[in-house]
Formats: structure tokens, C-alpha cells, sequence
């Protein structure tokens, strides 16, 4: 059984001033995104993992090493969302708060994304699972030694509740985390085209068409045409991500690839941490959830916090993370 709430302590998610409200929250990363600083005094080596799939891609990854390791802490794999990196604030941040706390962290760009961007013909996508299994497997015996536990961002969430669904008890994991996941893709994305967001929208669409058209990607003169003219995240998943990868559209890729049809399954302790104000994702899709169904996951859903934003009053770090760290730790506690 995974820890409950309430064994983790955790203070209640207060905003901070001046990010008050669920946009202020949400763009706060990106307005505060250049004072993340490098992880200075912790260190960092760049690793690879190749796919299986006779493309040649290459994805790239930073392990992080915290200067005070912590024995026993597992391997923290950090899984970015749409149009992120490795370096994205987000991920820096988490990546800090985890190497303080002495864990070791692997930093993953996934298929086309920031620095993996050069080494990949293909493109990312949530169903694309099998790219994760493929990392898990080359991972060296003395990083996984005393296991490994998975952090996913928004879409970055969405893919690992996929995968772990899909492994159920077989997941080689000790526990996972996500933040902000889209667990209804087609409601989710039909929800990000409303005109209270279209700012969101065109700033996410113009980010994917500059990924997918960046050099290193292998598309044909008639798929950089769609890309371009692309008017929605639903056109681009819809004539051009779908037909690549075998879908028969956005509605049908969203369909199989939605993380609601995998949750149920899911056997490893996983934390699921949803905005109650985010406004990217509705938290009704998140409310509509029997999550008595399956005690492997334990649902957090503060008032507030924006999408990916969780700044708080008390502390210059985001909230999610400390909730992330005091899971894992009480996983560390329950195993012991």
C-alpha cells in the first residue's frame, strides 16, 4: 500500500504574493524561469540511450549527482512535459530539491526534444511508452541498485501513467509522482482551444511546430506543410502526428493513448497531483475518478496552484516538489 495524505505532513498550498490566481501561477515559471540557476555545487554527466526501433534516434539525458549522496535513495527519473527539456525551470527545480535531498536524478529529453532534438529523426508522443521502457533498460546496474522512481510533468505524466498502466505489476519502478497530467486528452485539448486560453494555445502550437520542423527531424515537403499550416493543437495531432504513427486521427490517438483507460491498472504507489485551479486541465476529470478502485494511486488535489505552478507562501521552492519528496521518502519509511 502507498502512504496516505495525511502520513506525509504536508503544510496546505498557500500561493505566494505576487502569484496570486491560476495564471499568475502558471506563466510564474516562465517570468522567474532566469534566476534557476545551474545546480552548482551538485554535478552532472550527459548520457544516451538508443532506440530499438531501427531509426537511429538517440535520446539524450543529465544525470545529476548530489554532492551529499543519501544511501539507499533510488534513481529519480524526471520526465518533462509538451515542448519541455531538460532544462526546463520546472524540471531544474525538481532536480535541485531531489539532489539536496541526496537522491541522484536523470534528467530525460524525450524523442525530438531540447537536446535530443539533433539525434532524433521521429517525434515524441503520449503513447510512445516504449521509449521509456527502452531507457529503463540500458540503465547501468550501480544507478537502479536501489531502484528507481519517476517524476512526470504534464504531458511528461500523462505518458508515464500510460506506461506504468500498461506494465501493472511488472513495472520496474518503487514508486512514481505526476504533476498536472492530461488524463483526458480529447477533453483536455478541446478545453485548451476555448478563448479564455487561446494565448496558451497559440504559445503551445507555435513551440511544437518549431520542434517538429527543427533540424535533426525527418519529415517529407507535404508533412512540413501540414505542420505549418496547422491552426490547433488538434490539426497538428490530427493530420500529423496521427497518420505518422498510425492513428486514424486525433480523436482515435487520444482515445487509445489516454492515461484515464491505463490508471485502473496501475500497481506501483504512484502520487497524483492535480491543480484544483489549473487552466490548462480541468480537475473535474480528475474528481469523476474512482480512485477507491485502486489503492496503488493517492490522489492530491490542492485549491490552487496553476498548471505546473504550486508557488508557495512559505517557500522559494515549488509546493509539488516538497509533496514529491515526502512521498518517496515515506515509500523509504514503508519499505524499511
Amino acid at each position: 500500500m502507498p502512504p496516505s495524505i495525511d502520513s506525509l505532513d504536508l503544510p496546505p498550498f498557500k500561493p505566494r504574493f505576487p502569484w496570486w490566481g491560476p495564471d499568475l501561477q502558471t506563466i510564474a515559471i516562465r517570468l522567474t524561469s532566469g534566476r534557476v540557476c545551474d545546480l552548482a555545487p551538485h554535478t552532472s554527466e550527459r548520457m544516451a540511450f538508443a532506440m530499438g526501433d531501427r531509426t537511429g534516434d538517440i535520446l539524450l539525458g543529465m544525470l545529476d549527482h548530489p554532492v551529499e549522496p543519501v544511501p539507499a535513495r533510488p534513481l529519480a527519473i524526471l520526465i518533462h512535459g509538451l515542448t519541455g527539456s531538460e532544462n526546463s525551470a520546472y524540471m531544474l527545480n525538481a532536480a535541485r530539491h531531489l539532489l539536496d535531498a541526496g537522491y541522484r536524478v536523470l534528467r530525460l529529453n524525450l524523442r525530438g526534444c531540447g537536446p535530443s532534438r539533433p539525434h532524433c529523426r521521429e517525434h515524441y508522443h503520449v503513447g510512445r511508452t516504449a521509449d521509456f521502457r527502452r531507457v529503463l533498460s540500458q540503465l547501468p546496474d550501480d544507478l537502479t541498485g536501489n531502484g528507481i522512481v519517476a517524476v512526470g510533468y504534464s504531458l511528461g505524466g500523462a505518458m508515464l501513467l500510460k506506461y506504468l498502466g500498461e506494465e501493472g505489476s511488472f513495472a520496474p519502478l518503487r514508486g512514481a509522482a505526476t504533476i498536472c497530467a492530461p488524463i483526458d486528452l480529447a477533453r483536455t485539448c478541446k478545453h485548451m482551444m476555448r478563448a479564455r486560453n487561446w494565448l496558451y494555445h497559440t504559445y503551445l502550437l507555435n513551440d511544437m511546430k518549431a520542434e517538429a520542423l527543427a533540424p535533426g527531424a525527418l519529415t517529407s515537403p507535404e508533412e512540413r506543410e501540414i505542420i505549418r499550416s496547422a491552426r490547433s493543437v488538434w490539426e497538428y495531432d490530427d493530420r500529423f502526428i496521427s497518420p505518422r504513427y498510425g492513428f486514424r486521427g486525433a480523436e482515435d490517438y487520444y482515445e487509445l493513448c489516454s492515461p484515464l483507460a491505463f490508471m485502473p491498472e496501475i500497481r506501483v504507489p504512484t502520487m497524483v497531483i492535480a491543480s484544483c485551479d489549473d487552466p490548462w486541465i480541468p480537475v473535474e476529470y480528475y474528481r469523476a475518478f474512482n480512485w477507491s478502485d485502486n489503492p496503488s494511486l493517492v490522489p492530491l488535489m490542492p485549491p490552487a496552484g496553476g498548471h505546473i505552478g504550486f508557488h508557495a507562501h512559505d517557500s522559494a521552492r515549488p509546493w509539488c516538489d516538497l509533496a514529491v519528496e515526502k512521498f518517496f521518502d515515506r515509500l523509504d519509511i514503508m519499505e524499511a
